[in-house]
């Protein structure tokens, strides 16, 4: 019943910080997408280069989120900023994405790719026309994977200077104010839960039955 009463008495502050956190967010997906699809092509097939940027990725995975964070705050021209904080977020989008591409990419049925060859068709419009069509819905899965981890994680920019929902559960700590944190907290889940949601739904508007069916 307290933490409700916070809720409704500061509906305006949360929605603000609610504001900059999917603002956080949509900034580093883009960028994390753009990225590491990117990369994950580029790498493709090349099992040892590949095997060797999943493995940065994994280490960088491994390195606590604070940790990561005092890092690259002392890197000059980050500091305390958003760049600090959206640098942070796209480096752990970094494993799921082009683990995903890279798998998906390789497990496109032989068949099809030869079918593909046969047709006289490039191996780049095979790449654009068939690969990438066919291995949508495992790349979109580590596209999903990525932002819902970043809503988590988005929090801890706080200790950077991000003002987003992060504020409301170190602030809860800091002055034992469970009500603060369980509006974070139950805050926080739900975007993820509603980005999971969308992207669901996005899932269904991209990606054609046929291959959804063939995926799951």
């Amino acid at each position: 019943m307290r933490s409700l009463r916070y809720f409704v008495n500061n509906i305006d502050r949360i929605l603000g910080y609610t504001a900059q956190h999917a603002v956080l967010i949509v900034i580093a997906i883009l960028i994390a997408v753009t990225v590491w699809v990117g990369v994950g092509i580029l790498v493709r097939n090349n099992r040892h280069m590949a095997r060797g940027v999943l493995g940065v990725a994994s280490l960088i995975m491994s390195v606590p989120s604070v940790a990561l964070y005092g890092i690259l705050v002392s890197i000059p021209g980050l500091g305390l900023s958003r760049q600090s904080a959206v640098v942070g977020l796209v480096l752990y989008a970094m494993l799921p994405i082009i683990r995903n591409v890279y798998v998906a990419l390789n497990e496109v049925d032989p068949a099809v790719m030869e079918a593909a060859k046969g047709m006289g068709m490039p191996a780049r419009r095979i790449l654009f026309r068939v690969q990438l069509p066919l291995a949508t819905p495992v790349i979109l899965a580590g596209v999903r994977v990525s932002v819902v981890m970043m809503v988590g994680i988005a929090t801890l920019a706080v200790f950077i200077g991000e003002r987003n929902l992060g504020v409301l559960i170190q602030q809860g700590l800091v002055r034992t104010r469970p009500d603060m944190i369980i509006v974070g907290a139950v805050i926080v889940s739900a975007f993820a839960v509603g980005i999971d949601y969308l992207f669901n739904k996005l899932e269904r508007l991209l990606v054609s039955p046929g291959i959804r069916g063939e995926a799951a």
